[in-house]
Parts: structure tokens; C-alpha cells; sequence
């Protein structure tokens, strides 16, 4: 830039010391600029300050040259001090030069972008608002940035940004939501750890409701949970602690559903302390929440079913997981097992498409979408037996005779094994109508379960076998495993198929 320009308002020798390379000479540029600006103030001459702003910000601020930028730096933030309250006027055109500056390659420049800003956002107060999320967006960049002064210079300013944050109640957090849910997925530590502080900062503002947009959060925070940083996991830790306290006080307001599937995944992480915290919120949820949840029983089985054959050294998930596995199997009530054939038939007709059966699942009656979706889930645990199971365990349907899967998973173990016979057990008690339609799917496995090397497998095995010869659902014309006309009233017949391929076909 030739320094000789005219660009008034501004003095040749102001305009000259702003393209300095000594900071002492911006620096008195400066107070010179913050001398005119007061007088424009005074006389609300409000074009006249536009345009010093205008000159600040494309001739230097923007400037090719790094002295000029330099300069253009100072010279706003001289500006914001001499606007004071009428600062807010004027605060796109003061802060959208200097967040530029923060992109910079020279990390002296952007340290100074840090200053000026600083000094802007600590005149301007709660008028910054308004522009949080740009302001949140640059310093969540910084945040990671290698140089450590600069890095010391946007913490300063994240702690002043993070005061006028909590004590205005003009945050618009449905505005900041949608940055925060893609800032949230970062895998560089400082910008995690930079997230996680503004979540907790949030959370403890009374007049902010962070729980209404846990559903948008809550995957993103269970991935930094499984941070190498010690310190930012136990800042996760704490944040998501918080967040289940909140919703043990007010369960009316949390959206269950919207976190179900969640913390299905997550019950399955292959780190222990997400496992665990996923496990302990998944125990809350079927406990506050109740039926809500039984939509979605088949991938909360099949994340916790497997747990209960930990050993020692996951005895705290093992644990969660057993209570997890009881307080569901308290939601399945007799009352489920109650059928209208005409709703059934209006049902069928109307039956959704597999799309809309995924992303609806709570369109299904409670008891219903148990049954059909958990079968295949409680069926694909028994480790090297043949079986026809519908990949989407989420999918509310049975078993899928189109093809034949061989499932063989040594990992599962007695416990585990135990475990879904008992749930066969009490189904086949609480909805034995519902479940003698796939006594013919079942039956052949149950035999095959007579041979296995658990004699309490057995033993429980048994039981769901007697279970079903003693049912009433079997007893009952037209609720048996066949319709034909020579089935008496009191006798049980159950058709065992001839080859393991006709499991799905029965």
C-alpha cells in the first residue's frame, strides 16, 4: 500500500504509522484513530465512522501486506473502544476483517487477530451475541492452533465469550445448535476439549435448556468419551453425567425414543467406559421411560444379552447389563398378548414399507414389535445352529425365509445362553398366542438345545419345551401351530420339520 494515499479521514501520519513495522507506532496510529472516532461519536456523525471502519478494514485489515493487516488489527479494535455502547451498531463490519485474520498463515498475525477481537467482544458485551455462532466457529479453530500464544490469546477470549454466555439470557441456542452438532464430530483433542468446556458452560446456565437437544449431541459425545486424553474423557465423563441427572429430575421432558438407537450402539462399543456409561444410561432409560423402549427391545437385547457372560474383568457392564435385561422383561405384559383380529387385518393392509418401518418404530404396538422383532435376536445368539434371521434386528418382522444364515459365535456363553431361554420362557407366559405362531420356527432349535454341554441350558430348556406343550394357546381352536379341521379342542400338536432347512418355510 503507498503509505502518501489520501484516505480520509484519516491523517497521512496515521496512515503512515498503521503500515509500520514497529507495534509502538500502530500502537499510537491507534489512539489517534480512537481520538477521531470519540469526536464522530460526539457529533453522531454515524457515516463518518462507517467509513473509518470501511478504510481500516479493506485497506489494511485485508491488505496483502502483513505490517498493513497488522495495522488494520489495532486500528478496529481502537474503533470498538472509542464506539463503547454504540459498538453493537457497527459489529459485523468490526468483526468479520479480524475473524479473516484468524486464518492467516503468520501466527504473529494471528495472535493480534486475537487481541483485537478481544477487545471488541469485551466493549461490546452481550451485543456480540447475535454473531456467537461465527465468533464460536473461529475460536473452535484456534482452539487446536499449533503456535501457543495464539492459543493462550483465544482462550482468553473463549473464558470472556463464555462469561457474557452465561450471565445474558439472549443466547439463541436453537441458532447454535446445527454448528455445535457438526463441531461435535472433531477428532483433534483441543477442539474436543474446546466443545466439551462450552457444554458444560451451557449446562449449567439455568436459562438454557441443553436437554431439549440432547438427541442432536448425544452420539458426538459418546465418540469423545473414547478419547486418548484422560482429561477430556473425564470432562466427557462429567458432561454426560450432568445430562442424566437433568434427566432423572424431569424424565417427562426427554425424548427417550429420539436416543434409544443411540445407545444401542454404543452399549456395544469395544471401549469399556463408553460400553459401561452407554449401559448405565440404557438402565435409566428402560426404567424412567418404561414401554417407550420395548420398540426397540431387539437391539437393546442384542447389545445386551452378550454382556452377561462377562467375566471378572467387565463385572461393572455385566452388572448394568443383568438389571438392563430384568427391567425390560418386567415391561412384557399379558396384556400384550390381547389381539383384535379386525385391527389385525386393518394393520396388515396398511402395513409400511421396510424404510418406513425402520424409522418408525414406534409406530407398532409395544408388544407386538417386541415379539416379532426380538425372535430373530434371541434365535441368532445360540452359537453353531443353522437359522433363517432377518439381518435388520431392528426391522419389526420374523424370520425371513428367503435365505439361511449359519450363526456360530463361540463367545456366547452359558449365561448368555440361559439368558434367552428364560425370555422365550416368559414370552411363551405372557403372550402365548403371539408366540405359538412360530412354535414351528421354534421347536426344532429348542430340540436341538437338548444336546447342548450346559446341563442348566438343558434344564431351562425344558422348561420352555413344557412350556409349550402346556400352553392354552395350543389348546385353543384356531390359536395352534395349525388351523386344520381335525385339531381337537385340548390336544397340543406341534409340527417338527423333517430337515433344518424348512425352519423358515414351516
Amino acid at each position: 500500500m503507498n503509505a502518501e494515499r489520501d484516505l480520509a479521514p484519516l491523517a497521512p501520519s496515521v496512515v503512515r504509522a498503521l503500515n509500520d513495522k514497529l507495534y509502538e507506532k500502530r500502537k499510537v496510529a491507534a489512539l489517534e484513530i480512537e481520538k477521531l472516532v470519540r469526536e464522530f461519536v460526539a457529533q453522531n456523525n454515524t457515516s463518518q465512522i462507517k467509513h473509518v471502519i470501511q478504510i481500516l478494514s479493506q485497506e489494511f485489515a485485508l491488505s496483502q501486506h502483513p505490517h498493513s493487516r497488522k495495522g488494520g488489527l489495532i486500528g478496529l479494535a481502537a474503533c470498538s473502544i472509542a464506539l463503547g455502547k454504540d459498538s453493537g451498531l457497527y459489529l459485523k463490519e468490526l468483526i468479520e476483517p479480524v475473524l479473516t485474520c484468524f486464518n492467516d498463515a503468520d501466527s504473529r498475525l494471528r495472535y493480534y487477530a486475537c487481541e483485537a477481537l478481544y477487545n471488541i467482544v469485551k466493549v461490546a458485551r452481550g451485543s456480540v451475541l447475535p454473531h456467537f455462532n461465527v465468533l464460536f466457529d473461529g475460536l473452535s479453530k484456534l482452539a487446536a492452533d499449533p503456535d501457543p500464544n495464539v492459543k493462550s490469546g483465544s482462550e482468553l477470549l473463549d473464558r470472556l465469550l463464555k462469561d457474557i454466555v452465561t450471565e445474558s439470557n439472549q443466547f439463541d441456542l436453537v441458532g447454535f445448535i446445527p454448528l455445535l452438532r457438526e463441531r461435535i464430530y472433531s477428532n483433534n483433542q483441543y477442539a474436543r476439549q474446546f466443545i466439551i468446556s462450552w457444554i458444560l458452560v451451557l449446562e449449567s446456565v439455568p436459562d438454557i435448556n441443553l436437554l431439549d437437544y440432547l438427541p442432536e449431541i448425544l452420539d458426538g459425545l459418546f465418540q469423545i468419551l473414547g478419547d486418548n486424553s484422560k482429561e477430556i474423557r473425564k470432562m466427557c465423563e462429567v458432561a454426560l453425567g450432568e445430562f442424566l441427572k437433568e434427566i432423572k429430575k424431569n424424565p417427562s421432558s426427554v425424548k427417550f425414543a429420539e436416543m434409544a438407537n443411540i445407545l444401542v450402539i454404543h452399549c456395544q462399543a469395544a471401549d469399556d467406559l463408553i460400553q459401561l456409561t452407554a449401559m448405565c444410561w440404557m438402565r435409566e432409560f428402560i426404567q424412567l421411560a418404561g414401554r417407550v423402549m420395548l420398540p426397540y427391545s431387539s437391539g437393546i437385547l442384542t447389545a445386551v444379552l452378550p454382556c452377561l457372560s462377562y467375566d471378572d474383568r467387565k463385572k461393572n457392564i455385566k452388572e448394568v447389563a443383568n438389571v438392563c435385561n430384568q427391567s425390560l422383561m418386567k415391561l412384557v405384559i399379558p396384556e400384550d398378548d390381547e389381539m383384535d383380529e379386525a385391527k389385525q387385518s386393518m394393520t396388515l393392509l396398511a402395513e409400511p414399507t421396510s424404510e418406513e418401518s425402520l424409522s418408525k418404530p414406534e409406530a407398532a404396538s409395544s408388544g407386538e414389535s417386541l415379539l416379532l422383532s426380538s425372535l430373530p435376536v434371541l434365535l441368532s445368539i445360540f452359537p453353531a445352529i443353522p437359522l433363517t434371521v432377518s439381518p435388520f434386528y431392528l426391522l419389526p418382522g420374523s424370520l425371513d425365509a428367503s435365505g439361511e444364515s449359519n450363526i456360530s459365535n463361540s463367545s456366547v456363553f452359558t449365561v448368555t445362553r440361559i439368558a434367552v431361554l428364560k425370555w422365550l420362557y416368559h414370552l411363551y407366559i405372557k403372550t402365548p398366542r403371539k408366540m405359538f405362531r412360530h412354535t414351528d420356527s421354534l421347536f426344532p432349535i429348542l430340540l436341538r438345545t437338548l444336546s447342548d454341554e450346559s446341563d442348566e441350558v438343558i434344564l431351562k430348556d425344558l422348561e420352555v419345551l413344557a412350556e409349550i406343550a402346556s400352553s392354552p394357546a395350543g389348546q385353543t381352536e384356531g390359536h395352534g401351530p395349525s388351523d386344520s379341521s381335525d385339531v381337537r379342542p385340548g390336544t397340543v400338536e406341534l409340527h417338527v420339520p423333517a430337515r433344518t432347512s424348512q425352519l423358515g418355510s414351516s
